[in-house]
């Protein structure tokens, strides 16, 4: 496990928030969406600039590493010429899967909420 920055036991109690460490190993912006593409299947580096065109190479970078720090992905590289390297869900990190569904079904739910009350906040806007 890496060196965390979060915080995590740092409340008072000596364990620790559970859902401030889940938190600090899926949090931020870009790891859940990484997460949910691996549980297709193995990725490689490209193809996760292709899904997330926003990212950075730097940021992807990190993001992945700290994922397979946190034992959460495996990196296989192939030596052969050019260099390949895929990304695939260890055991552990496909315990995540029914946490990221779940994320998704919420997120679809929110967003067609949010559609739907679109042209009643644009009318408000209007008057």
């Amino acid at each position: 496990m890496r060196n965390r920055k979060s915080g995590y036991g740092a409340s008072g109690n000596a364990e620790g928030c559970p859902v401030e460490f889940t938190l600090d190993v899926i949090g931020g912006k870009w790891k859940g969406v990484l997460l949910y593409h691996l549980i297709d299947g193995k990725k490689r580096f490209n193809e996760f600039r292709r899904i997330c065109p926003a990212i950075t190479q730097r940021m992807l970078t990190l993001q992945l590493r700290e994922l397979e720090e946190d034992g959460i992905i495996h990196r296989e590289v192939y030596h052969q010429i050019p260099p390949k390297v895929e990304y695939s869900l260890t055991s552990f990190g496909k315990s995540l899967a029914p946490i990221i569904l779940s994320m998704k079904q919420w997120g679809e739910e929110y967003k067609s909420k949010i559609v739907r009350k679109e042209p009643s906040s644009t009318k408000r806007v209007r008057e």
